[in-house]
C-alpha cells in the first residue's frame, strides 16, 4: 500500500509506511541506524537546517517536566551547503525517502535554499518550519518562495497560529501541512535555579494537536494532506491521528526515550506486526514481532520438536 503525503501532482511524494521521525529527532539520518530498522519507516526527516551556520543555544538546554521535557537547543547546524556536503552520501544509502527540514527565515534565504536543494537528488521533499507569531503576509511570502522549487513542500505550522496560518500557506503553494510544531513554554531548571524557555514535548501535547488535526481536516481542502505530530508515544496514539484525518504521523520524543518505539509504531501502521497466536507461550511472541520473525520462530520450534522425537 502507498500513502501519498503531498497533494497530487508531478512531484508528489508517496511513502510505503505513514510513519516518520519528526525533525530534530534522529539527526541527519545516521544517528539511529543501529537502533531502528529504517526500512520499516516511511521517510527520514532531518534535523532543522538554515542557509547560514547557527550555533547552539547557551545555558540550560533541557529541563525535565512532570509529564515531558522542555528543550532549548537553538537549532544548531553548520549551514545548508555543509550539511549537503557531509550527508549526501548517507542519504543516498538510506532505504526510504529523505525530507529536509528547512527553517523559514527570509524570502531570499528560501529562494537560495530552493535552488540549492533542487540540485540535490538525494532529497525527496522539503519541510518548512515556520516561526511562532509569524504574520500571514510573511508566511505567504516564505512559502511562495519555497514553492518555486521542484520538490514537494511540506509546511510545519506553528502551534499557536495553526488555524490562522493554514489556509494562507496552502494558497501560497504548500503541498502538505504538518500539525504542528511543539508549543513553547517556560520551566525552572532545578540545577541553575533559573527560568528557561523552550519547546515542550510529551504525552500531554497529543490531545491538543489531535484536536487541531480534526478541526483542520474539516477546514482545509481535502486534496491537501495533513500530517499529525506531537505527543505520539504508542501505536494507538498514531492511529488516533489517522482517525482524526491525518494521512501520516511524525514521532518525536518517544524515540529518545524508547528508540524502538518509532519502529514499532511504523510496523503497526504499516501492517508489519503479527498478532499473537491463541496458544502462544509468553516467550514465543512480543509486541514488535513481524511476520518474518514469527515464521522463523515457528519453523525453529517445529525443528526442535522433530529432533526431540
Amino acid at each position: 500500500m502507498s500513502y501519498e503525503i503531498t497533494r497530487p501532482g508531478k512531484y508528489s511524494l508517496a511513502l510505503d509506511t505513514p510513519v516518520m521521525p519528526a525533525a530534530g529527532t534522529v539527526g541527519f539520518g545516521d544517528n539511529y541506524k543501529k537502533l531502528v530498522n529504517y526500512e520499516k519507516l516511511g521517510a527520514v526527516v532531518t534535523n532543522p537546517v538554515t542557509i547560514e551556520k547557527w550555533n547552539p543555544a547557551t545555558g540550560t538546554r533541557l529541563v525535565s517536566l512532570d509529564a515531558g521535557v522542555l528543550v532549548h537547543t537553538g537549532l544548531p547546524n553548520p549551514g545548508l551547503n555543509r550539511v549537503v556536503k557531509q550527508y549526501r552520501a548517507v542519504w543516498a544509502k538510506l532505504p526510504v525517502p529523505v525530507i529536509m527540514h528547512l527553517v523559514g527565515t527570509t524570502v531570499d534565504h528560501m529562494e537560495r535554499a530552493g535552488r540549492r536543494l533542487d540540485e540535490v537528488e538525494q532529497i525527496d521533499a522539503v519541510e518548512i518550519g515556520l516561526n511562532d507569531d509569524i504574520s500571514e503576509d510573511d508566511a505567504f511570502a516564505l512559502i511562495e518562495a519555497a514553492a518555486k522549487m521542484e520538490k514537494p513542500v511540506l509546511v510545519r505550522l506553528p502551534f499557536y497560529d495553526t488555524y490562522r496560518i493554514a489556509e494562507t500557506v496552502v494558497e501560497a503553494g504548500a503541498d502538505a501541512l504538518i500539525v504542528s510544531g511543539a508549543p513553547r513554554g517556560t520551566a525552572r531548571d532545578n540545577h541553575s535555579g533559573k527560568l528557561v524557555s523552550g519547546r515542550v514535548y510529551g504525552p500531554l501535547v497529543k490531545p491538543m494537536t489531535l484536536r487541531m488535526v480534526g478541526r483542520l481536516r474539516r477546514q482545509i481542502a481535502k486534496e491537501i494532506p495533513i500530517i499529525g505530530s506531537g505527543g505520539i508515544h504508542s501505536p494507538q496514539d498514531a492511529r488516533d491521528f489517522i482517525e482524526a484525518g491525518a494521512v501520516a504521523v511524525q514521532v518525536d520524543t518517544a524515540t529518545w526515550v524508547q528508540p524502538r518505539m518509532l519502529e514499532r509504531i511504523a510496523r503497526d501502521l504499516g501492517g508489519w506486526i503479527t498478532t499473537r497466536d491463541a496458544n502462544a507461550m509468553s516467550d514465543e511472541w512480543h509486541p514488535d514481532m513481524g511476520d518474518t520473525e514469527a515464521i522463523q520462530r515457528r519453523e525453529s520450534q517445529r525443528g526442535d520438536a522433530k529432533d526431540k522425537s
